[in-house]
């Protein structure tokens, strides 16, 4: 992995957001334009009654950490409520889900690294995706039984 050289400055204006391929999840990619490949850095804007998928990681740990909203995810068999400014580190192996059980959208800042390469959008590698969706990636915890996501097209 090569380091970035310099700095680079995001602003909100430089963002793009777009729904997360199965989920429908609004992100936005704070780390796409740098080419960094040690570190990745995503907003999720988790709507009520949503979720995120249910998923582990290779090699990347990561980091969640709310920045509007009360969190909640689930961590392996654990559910966890992260408070306004709480966080949680994630390790790789671990199946975890960012879910929103409320009324009120809440917003998530993940960070994880180092950056899967071979997942990304674009990438030349065949990857194994049931080493990162070992499970259905699309079930919901137990918290949103009864609802339904994503919405339909």
């Amino acid at each position: 992995m090569k380091s970035i050289k310099g700095y680079f400055l995001i602003t909100p204006n430089d963002l793009h957001w777009r729904p997360s391929n199965l989920m429908k999840i609004p992100n936005a990619d704070y780390l796409e334009r740098t080419g960094s490949e040690n570190l990745g850095a995503r907003l999720w804007r988790l709507p009520p009654k949503s979720a995120n998928t249910l998923h582990k990681h290779v090699r990347a740990e990561e980091f969640y950490f709310v920045l509007e909203g009360v969190g909640r995810m689930r961590v392996g068999d654990e559910t966890l409520t992260v408070p306004k400014y709480g966080g949680v580190l994630v390790g790789p192996e671990q199946l975890r889900q960012v879910f929103n059980d409320t009324d009120a959208e809440v917003l998530w800042l993940m960070v994880g690294a180092p950056e899967e390469m071979e997942f990304l959008q674009g990438s030349k590698s065949k990857i194994d995706l049931s080493l990162v969706y070992p499970v259905d990636p699309k079930q919901l915890p137990k918290e949103l039984a009864g609802s339904e996501w994503p919405p339909k097209d």
